[in-house]
């Protein structure tokens, strides 16, 4: 069930409807009934999977009471890994197992030895690296003394399998969402139209920006061997701004969603592209991921602390993993890496955390120096994004060799002018919000009631104009 068809639009109706008019005298109630849409939800994609989930929330509920009662370190420490260990072991079977059995087949057969590896014919299910990483938090968490753990199972389920968040995030913290979910909830006009406003901007995102840069950008990746380097640089950019405007647009409607339900998520997403340097960029892309990795495996391994050589081998790791769980090809391990080498400089110069505020705050336009640094640090991420896209290193080295030859300074020869249009409006609008949650939160509050209507409902038809084929987001498949 996808965010962007309408029968998604039909079951968030309906659990509405049940939520604040009929469970709404009882916590228990409004809490079971979130559960088994959550569960209805993900059954949709594939049910056979639904059991999966279920013995994965269990595990973590159950391991974190036996963490919370153990009165030894070891004992603690048992259930902890346990807890671990069939977490991620379920994890690389179904996202790892088959990358690693033919890279050591590969590898191997570099030597002279021929393997043949018996690979797995399964499909990744949906959602696994978003849920588990829901439980471990948890059970760390416990285990670090910094919660205690959750006694009612519909509450702790509801955290882990909560649907807006279930497929594709943010990656939620039991500190944050548990409290929420134990508690009551009134039913708050304000914040329903703010969720409402802020779903139909991530609609926009998707629907608008990202399918129809998804449309060249897939063009030209798939063949590239036909294309100029300028066109290849376009079709980079072109995905920039789909996987931009695809997975903020998730984020958008997860978080407006559980707004109509009375709970706040995370923030995912803040204005990334204006950023003004590598390490504000990742403080600003995928921050519950980000800021998931910061606490449970950079700052354990000792973090910037350390000497040079510490700061720069947990650099790696925290980019190099970061990419893995991305998914399991090289070029994700590459993108990693990238991303990675283009932090250091920052970091062993004590630069990266230079730009926290909002650039060019309460000030229209930035000074040519942020721009500047805007434009040079969207262009690296560009770069990186291709080994993201591509289809596998060859491919990535390939396309970029093409984009830095003398093909780069032809005229491009895909020139698709209304999405330069739609893409420049989606940048003034972003520009214009940049200091908000999200870009339309408070725009067009101080215009005039007519221009305001008109501004939504614009957005509104733009949606339906450009809905054609509904297209998964790019994260589900992570």
């Amino acid at each position: 069930m996808l965010f962007n068809s309408l029968d998604f639009a039909a079951f968030l109706l309906i659990v509405f409807t049940l939520y604040w008019f009929v469970a709404n005298k009882s916590l228990g109630m409004q809490n079971f009934l979130l559960l088994v849409a959550s569960y209805y939800f993900y059954a949709c994609w594939d049910w056979r999977f639904l059991f999966l989930l279920i013995f994965s929330t269990f595990l973590d509920y159950f391991t974190g009471l036996r963490i919370f009662h153990s009165n030894t370190k070891t004992a603690r420490q048992f259930w902890l890994w346990l807890s671990i260990i069939v977490n991620l072991g379920f994890l690389g079977v179904f996202k790892y197992y088959n990358f690693f059995a033919v890279s050591f087949s590969e590898m191997f057969g570099y030597w002279g030895f021929k393997i043949h590896p018996r690979t797995l014919d399964i499909i990744l299910p949906v959602g696994i690296s978003f849920y588990t990483f829901h439980g471990l938090s948890y059970v760390i968490d416990i285990y670090k003394n910094r919660i205690k753990a959750e006694r009612n199972f519909v509450d702790y389920s509801v955290f882990v399998s909560f649907f807006p968040l279930l497929v594709a995030g943010p990656i939620e913290r039991a500190t944050h969402l548990l409290p929420q979910i134990q508690q009551r909830r009134q039913f708050d006009y304000n914040k329903a139209v703010d969720g409402l406003r802020q779903i139909l901007w991530g609609l926009f995102k998707k629907v608008v920006i990202a399918d129809n840069c998804a449309e060249y950008a897939n063009m030209i990746f798939n063949n590239s061997e036909s294309y100029s380097g300028s066109t290849l640089a376009l079709g980079a950019v072109f995905f920039a701004f789909q996987i931009y405007g695809d997975f903020s647009g998730y984020s958008d409607i997860a978080l407006g969603t559980a707004r109509l339900f009375g709970i706040e998520l995370l923030r995912n997403f803040a204005f990334p592209y204006f950023s003004r340097d590598i390490a504000e960029f990742w403080r600003r892309w995928h921050i519950s991921l980000s800021t998931w990795f910061r606490d449970y495996l950079y700052i354990p391994l000792g973090g910037s602390k350390g000497g040079r050589w510490m700061q720069v081998r947990n650099t790696f790791i925290i980019f190099i993993v970061s990419g893995f769980w991305h998914g399991a090809n090289w070029t994700f391990i590459v993108w990693g890496a990238l991303n990675a080498i283009y932090f250091l400089p920052l970091l062993l110069a004590k630069r990266n955390r230079k730009n926290l505020e909002t650039v060019a705050q309460g000030k229209i336009f930035p000074t040519f120096r942020e721009l500047i640094q805007m434009i040079i640090t969207f262009g690296f991420t560009v770069l990186a994004w291709i080994f993201f896209r591509a289809n596998n290193l060859s491919h990535a080295f390939s396309y970029l060799h093409e984009i830095f030859s003398a093909g780069f300074f032809s005229i491009p020869s895909v020139m698709p002018l209304y999405l330069f249009g739609l893409m420049a409006v989606f940048l003034l609008i972003e520009w214009m919000g940049r200091e908000k949650q999200y870009a339309i939160q408070e725009l067009g509050k101080k215009w005039k009631p007519f221009f305001r209507y008109a501004f939504f409902y614009l957005i509104v038809f733009s949606v339906f104009f450009f809905y054609a084929d509904k297209q998964e987001f790019i994260y589900f498949q992570f």
